[in-house]
């Protein structure tokens, strides 16, 4: 299978295309059978190998899923250039075998993207996961969403029907889906929502995450910076609210501008509760940070709002994001809301 490579570096919240509409897959996996059934009663998710028989190694594996249209085969994409072995549309039934197959052939990073499109999803999937699991793999889950009005834009823009809408509208088909992945979205390891990422973006959260080689990737962080006045974002793990400081908005020498704007920077950081905010926050999340790794945590959105999303919590989001990178945690800046008014 060959993917194409995609180029250019992280860019700016707003430049650049979104992740397009997963494509229809063009061939499901095939596993060609024996001459002979097997005998006694058939699972639908295979036992693993006997490790006494073949003594594999622990694989590091991904499992990309979520709502079509979201950018799972563009999250496949950076994932086969970090390195990983991918495979598409891979029917939940097939994840260990491929698993162990591929470390047979000295595979020790495997991805697979896993979609309503192939066969015998649902549970299966979960079911799968754990097996995974209990045969010494180390699953993670990244669960792939949109807002409903971007995934309809994408394919009305793409003039393309949703693989579960039948005889009814996208957004018909949208819903259904997210009710058919509410299991393995309550347990994916990482929430990705690309309904204001371009795929430069897209990928720079994804090296963020699976970049490292070797030993089990440290807390990474992302601060987001959002307005109330366009919704709590959904991947939030903490949220401050930043409108108890003055807006900038009032002042008209700084409200064409936004908390990336040096002067507004200094206005809001120099209020006088600013400072003390940031610093007892700042303890918090140092009080927070090894309890969440003592639990495996390994993601962290820290959500920054203020009214539009624009000055206030621009400022202090950057601000958090830098204490975090000086703290020895991974961290990326977003900022959802710029440029949306």
């Amino acid at each position: 299978m060959s993917r194409a490579q995609d180029t250019g570096t992280t860019v700016p919240a707003g430049n650049g295309a979104p992740p397009e509409p997963d494509a229809e897959p063009v061939a499901e996996p095939v596993v060609r059978p024996s001459s002979e059934p097997p005998a006694g009663p058939q699972s639908d998710v295979p036992a693993a190998l006997d490790p006494a028989s073949t003594e594999l190694p622990p694989v590091e594996v991904v499992v990309v899923t979520g709502l079509s249209g979201a950018g799972k085969n563009s999250a496949g994409r950076v994932l086969e250039d970090l390195g990983w072995f991918v495979v598409d549309n891979l029917p939940p039934a097939l994840l260990l075998p491929m698993v162990e197959l591929g470390a047979r052939g000295d595979v020790r990073r495997f991805a697979a993207v896993v979609d309503v499109r192939s066969r015998a999803f649902s549970s299966d999937l979960q079911e799968a996961i754990r097996v995974l699991a209990g045969a010494g793999h180390r699953p993670r889950v990244v669960y792939v969403h949109a807002r409903d009005e971007v995934l309809v834009r994408r394919y009305e823009s793409n003039r393309r029907e949703h693989p579960l809408q039948g005889s009814g509208r996208i957004l018909d088909g949208i819903t259904a889906e997210r009710a058919l992945l509410t299991g393995i979205a309550g347990e994916a390891d990482l929430w990705v929502d690309t309904s204001d990422l371009n795929v430069h973006q897209l990928r720079a959260t994804l090296e963020n995450a699976f970049a490292r080689e070797g030993r089990t990737p440290p807390l990474t962080a992302t601060v987001l910076s959002f307005g109330f006045k366009y919704g709590l974002p959904l991947d939030a793990d903490l949220v401050v609210d930043a409108r108890f400081l003055p807006n900038p908005h009032w002042l008209p020498e700084l409200r064409p501008h936004t908390g990336q704007d040096p002067d507004v920077r200094d206005y809001v950081l120099g209020q006088e509760d600013a400072g003390p905010f940031l610093d007892r926050y700042t303890e918090v999340l140092r009080l927070l940070t090894p309890g969440y790794r003592r639990e495996g945590k390994r993601y962290l959105t820290l959500a920054v709002g203020c009214t539009g999303g624009k000055h206030r919590s621009v400022a202090i989001a950057e601000e958090f994001a830098r204490r975090l990178a000086a703290e020895g945690i991974d961290t990326v800046a977003r900022h959802r809301d710029l440029g949306r008014e």
